[in-house]
């Protein structure tokens, strides 16, 4: 409800006014302006400035948005992984086409990348410590504009991590690695989204969504699953390729 431009343009009284509204949000609903005019120590002017200020045309309206926001903002219940695991694994021989294409262009190539923000960031620095494991020597590059060698690019795997598949600094990233000539598989929760429209491969695994509090925690047990997966069948590929 109160973006950094708005609480960045309030002066001393409308932060004053702020803080209380944060704190109090709950009994402000149900105050007249000349009530939190008297809790706060501010003039009623004061607080239809305020108002103003954060797209609010009056105090009724203010309340009407702070409710709505408290609303939205109550405790969410967060579901058990148990129920997205077990229809995951329900599912799982229909990502062996994809796993196959993935492991075919992986075991074909020289050097294997892995790229991925925030939570797919920590799983993008898991897979390739767990591909180098199994001796498929991998990176994980976090700043897109690290410098790295055109040759190495040349004959790379790419894999790219995202939920939505739109984080727009990994599509950023991807665009510049598959521009040197690195192969991209993506692994995404749809393929209706523009990493997978970029890839050459893409998993796409389907489980619910879920948001607290404006974080994004949908399971991402799935793609431990497909970045194992895909690690072992490199290693028996390769194997079998050695005997």
């Amino acid at each position: 409800m109160f973006s950094s431009e708005m609480i960045s343009s309030f002066n001393e009284l409308e932060t004053a006014l702020y803080n209380y509204i944060c704190k109090n949000g709950e009994k402000v609903v149900y105050m007249r302006i000349r009530d939190l005019a008297n809790e706060t120590h501010v003039s009623t002017s004061t607080i239809l400035r305020f108002c103003r200020k954060i797209n609010c045309e009056g105090f009724s309206e203010f309340k009407v948005k702070l409710k709505l926001h408290l609303n939205q903002s109550q405790e969410v219940k967060v579901k058990s992984s148990q129920y997205a695991l077990s229809e995951f694994v329900e599912r799982i021989e229909s990502f062996q086409e994809g796993i196959k294409r993935a492991v075919d262009l992986i075991t074909s190539c020289d050097n294997v990348i892995f790229i991925g923000t925030g939570s797919s960031g920590i799983l993008a620095e898991y897979g390739a410590r767990y591909f180098s494991s199994i001796g498929k020597l991998s990176m994980y590059v976090k700043d897109p504009y690290m410098p790295i060698q055109a040759n190495f690019l040349h004959n790379s795997t790419t894999i790219a991590l995202s939920v939505s598949g739109e984080t727009s600094f990994t599509v950023s990233h991807i665009h510049q690695l598959k521009e040197s000539g690195s192969h991209i598989v993506s692994i995404t929760n749809n393929k209706h989204c523009t990493m997978s429209k970029m890839a050459d491969v893409n998993i796409s695994y389907y489980v619910n969504e879920e948001w607290i509090n404006g974080a994004n925690i949908t399971t991402q047990m799935p793609v431990v699953y497909l970045l194992e997966e895909m690690a072992r069948e490199v290693h028996r590929v390769s194997t079998r390729g050695e005997n």
